[in-house]
């Protein structure tokens, strides 16, 4: 069993607190350093070291995490022939954000209880930030996350990603708009329209403001909703229109159209299934992963 004091580490060399790291674990701060302490009392060597306002790893801590990282992976690859060898699937926590929840994971857990009646599965809705601390502290197996600055590099030896699909981004407009007399339309006819966004600095916000600058414009935002029905409620009344994935509903009844956008600088988003390193030879999340890219090519076709 690998000692649960490199998870720990671990976490607080990725938040560079104490503080972050024990809301991550649900720990106290206290328990945190108390840990950190013993952890370098048995190995002789100071792990981290305040820098600034930052808790940073010390040399020392750098090779431990490197270590610790190939032991995580490692655990993960046994546990893989563990489970295979039993026959018994064991349980698995899974992920990822509002519409990935209740469009990709919701269907892959059903899945996942068909072809494993003896599973044990949490289905948990969070932001990316959340996400990627619930796989650190072990807590979850497989997250899904929409490619930003929040999501770790491919090249972060202790996960591995999985592309699920490019989720394309649709422009929703009101019934008897101009531009619902056509299939599609190109962002840059769209330059002097009323925009809906999310909030300012916000990764959707960013996401828009990119698409129509590579359009050649820049919208004029007239409201912001952070959710896609208040997005569309807005649209449904006039207020302006809106970009919406190709993941999210438009719930019946709603006086919206959906038109697809077309183009060069037509944007999509790229969402990625992210496990531990090593997890991903685990039969169940083979399953899983399996299902969530058919769900996903059904809903994005």
């Amino acid at each position: 069993m690998i000692d649960p004091r490199l998870r720990t580490l671990q976490l607080v060399a990725h938040h560079g607190s104490v503080s972050a790291a024990a809301r991550a674990l649900h720990f106290t701060s206290s328990a945190v350093s108390q840990q950190l302490r013993g952890l370098s009392d048995e190995l002789g060597v100071a792990l981290v070291r305040q820098v600034g306002r930052r808790m940073e790893p010390t040399a020392a801590g750098h090779v431990l995490l490197r270590h610790a990282e190939a032991l995580h992976a490692r655990a993960e690859i046994a546990r893989a022939e563990l489970v295979g060898a039993e026959d018994s699937p064991g349980t698995i926590g899974l992920c990822g954000f509002s519409t990935a929840a209740s469009r990709l994971l919701v269907p892959t857990a059903a899945a996942l209880r068909e072809r494993f009646p003896a599973l044990v599965i949490q289905v948990v809705e969070a932001e990316p930030a959340r996400c990627i601390d619930l796989l650190l502290a072990g807590d979850c197996d497989l997250a899904l996350l929409v490619v930003d600055d929040r999501v770790p590099p491919e090249t972060d030896q202790r996960f591995e990603q999985h592309t699920v699909l490019d989720d394309p981004i649709d422009l929703a407009v009101p019934i008897g708009h101009r531009f619902t007399t056509q299939p599609e339309v190109a962002l840059r006819d769209a330059a002097s329209e009323s925009w809906i966004t999310c909030r300012p600095g916000s990764a959707y916000h960013r996401l828009t403001l990119a698409a129509c600058q590579a359009a050649g414009f820049r919208p004029t935002v007239a409201h912001y909703a952070e959710e896609w029905d208040t997005g569309t409620a807005l649209v449904a009344h006039g207020f302006g229109i809106f970009m919406l994935p190709r993941l999210a509903p438009v719930h019946p009844g709603t006086d919206v159209v959906r038109l697809r956008l077309t183009g060069m600088a037509a944007p999509v988003r790229r969402i990625v299934a992210v496990t531990r390193a090593g997890a991903a030879a685990q039969p169940v999340i083979v399953h899983a992963l399996t299902s969530i890219t058919k769900t996903a090519g059904s809903i994005s076709g």
